[in-house]
């Protein structure tokens, strides 16, 4: 079964910055995209980044220039760099992959979801 694992959430200062991994385990064919999505306490989940599987990206207007994201084909990970951290950036992060399983053949293509990270900034 796949399953997205996630770390480097934790609390970072305003102006920090942190870097998020996740990495997909498991019977997997191919990995299509890998992104970061984050929710914040009271509001609903939103995109922050996507990355192809060429070099295609993708950023959330609130994001640019700030964050970065980057694929480890080879390692079926994906990270995001985050600097020039706000307090509006705290929320559980959530990395996401767009993959198919292969269990005995290839599976259709679908959504995978991370359990989430925390990230924290405050002073």
């Amino acid at each position: 079964q796949v399953q997205l694992v996630e770390s480097g959430g934790g609390l970072a200062q305003p102006g920090g910055s942190l870097r998020l991994s996740c990495g997909a385990s498991g019977s997997i064919f191919s990995i299509y995209r890998m992104g970061w999505y984050r929710q914040a306490p009271g509001k609903q989940r939103e995109l922050v980044a996507t990355a192809g599987s060429g070099s295609t990206t993708n950023y959330a207007d609130s994001v640019k220039g700030r964050f970065t994201i980057s694929r480890d084909n080879a390692k079926n990970t994906v990270y995001l760099q985050m600097n020039s951290l706000t307090p509006e950036d705290t929320a559980v992060y959530y990395c996401n992959a767009d993959l198919r399983e292969l269990r005995g053949g290839i599976g259709a293509r679908k959504d995978y979801w991370g359990q989430g990270t925390q990230v924290t900034v405050s002073s």
